[in-house]
């Protein structure tokens, strides 16, 4: 049973659902996975054979999948020192073990109340949203899902935690550790530019984000800003900053958050920049997206344009982001439990909630009336 003491309370949950993106892990993996991703867009399976280039470079296998079952374990580390007897599952949306293999261990060992942990640190549709819809119908097929569902598990999630101190924290020795690394490369870190690194979105996406709170790209701004000031007091000097995205993947014709990385690696160079330091902050760890889009483009990038690069870490599994998922979750449990809770924060926004308004994050260029999730307003279940 769960832990009772009073500081380390966190009933009423039987169980931490580590909820995640999903990725292949062998050649035969990565159309059958890509087809996943992009169900219902009717893209033919060719296409997704030459998006697949980038598994097959490197082996067929993401590293997603053991960067989440290092996560996994660095939690269940945690939660035992701190005396806490929380199981935790893993599922992902797109990938084996899937949300509904999640759910079908929570429900053999007997949990009826979970709390999930979704690896994306920022409110979005993608990041937030997309995650509650699949829940949502993962419970209807089980028909579980709404005041006739009188068995299975009710979830809750954890708040958006882009702004919580150990995630900031993370970011903040991962880039100070970087600009040691220029150093060692022979690059001038008092003369170097840091650039933040996110996963691009739509410009419609980017809109709905923002409903009751911050926008997807304002969320990263304001760490952004937070974490560059704090590096600067480490190094003992300011640090000029921008923030890039990459990983774009809509048609040519939809608008997506620019800059490319690539490009503003260009505009860099072009203004006389020539050290680097890529910080992946819209990143939890360091899987496809980082391991592609930023070590091996990006990087390739840098080196022909005369730079010296420096990739940054992601939070990974660092002591001090694993202990505020731990914390949060020992927040997330209080809050359930009607008591008041000082929810901690850093940088301008306040914390966002884990009760999301119904309207939060839809995709509005595809599906005006939404499609029902859970831990919003109306299916708090």
């Amino acid at each position: 049973m769960p832990s009772t003491s009073p500081a380390l309370d966190v009933r009423p949950y039987d169980a931490l659902m580590l909820y995640s993106f999903g990725g292949p892990d062998r050649p035969e993996d990565v159309v059958p996975f890509l087809r996943n991703v992009t169900a219902g867009k009717g893209i033919p399976d060719a296409r997704l054979e030459e998006v697949g280039e980038h598994y097959y470079a490197f082996g067929g296998k993401s590293p997603i999948n053991e960067q989440n079952l290092a996560l996994k374990g660095a939690l269940e580390k945690e939660l035992a020192e701190r005396g806490i007897d929380l199981p935790i599952v893993w599922g992902n949306r797109n990938w084996a073990p899937y949300t509904t293999d999640a759910v079908d261990e929570l429900e053999a060992m007997g949990a009826r109340r979970a709390v999930a942990l979704v690896t994306s640190a920022y409110s979005s549709y993608s990041g937030c949203r997309q995650y509650r819809e699949d829940l949502a119908v993962v419970l209807d097929q089980r028909g579980q899902l709404g005041p006739d569902g009188s068995t299975g598990v009710q979830f809750d999630k954890l708040r958006a935690y882009f702004n919580t101190p150990g995630f900031v924290q993370g970011n903040v020795d991962a880039v100070t550790e970087a600009f040691a690394a220029l150093a060692g490369k022979g690059g001038d870190p008092a003369a170097a530019r840091l650039v933040f690194v996110t996963h691009s979105v739509p410009t419609t996406m980017e809109a709905a984000s923002g409903v009751g709170h911050a926008t997807y790209s304002e969320q990263h701004l304001d760490i952004a800003a937070l974490i560059a000031a704090q590096v600067g007091e480490a190094l003992g000097h300011p640090v000029d900053w921008e923030l890039a995205y990459c990983s774009r993947s809509g048609p040519p014709h939809q608008p997506w958050l620019e800059p490319d990385v690539n490009d503003l690696l260009g505009t860099l160079a072009d203004r006389g920049v020539r050290d680097v330091v890529l910080s992946p902050i819209g990143f939890v760890s360091d899987h496809m997206e980082v391991a592609y889009d930023l070590d091996t483009e990006a990087l390739d990038t840098a080196r022909s344009l005369g730079m010296t690069a420096v990739r940054a870490g992601t939070v990974g599994t660092r002591a001090v982001f694993v202990k505020q998922l731990v914390d949060l979750v020992l927040e997330r449990a209080a809050i359930a439990r009607g008591e008041s809770v000082d929810e901690a924060t850093v940088g301008a926004f306040p914390a966002f909630p884990s009760i999301t308004p119904n309207d939060c994050c839809l995709r509005v260029h595809e599906q005006p009336s939404g499609i029902p999730a859970l831990c919003s307003e109306d299916m708090h279940r």
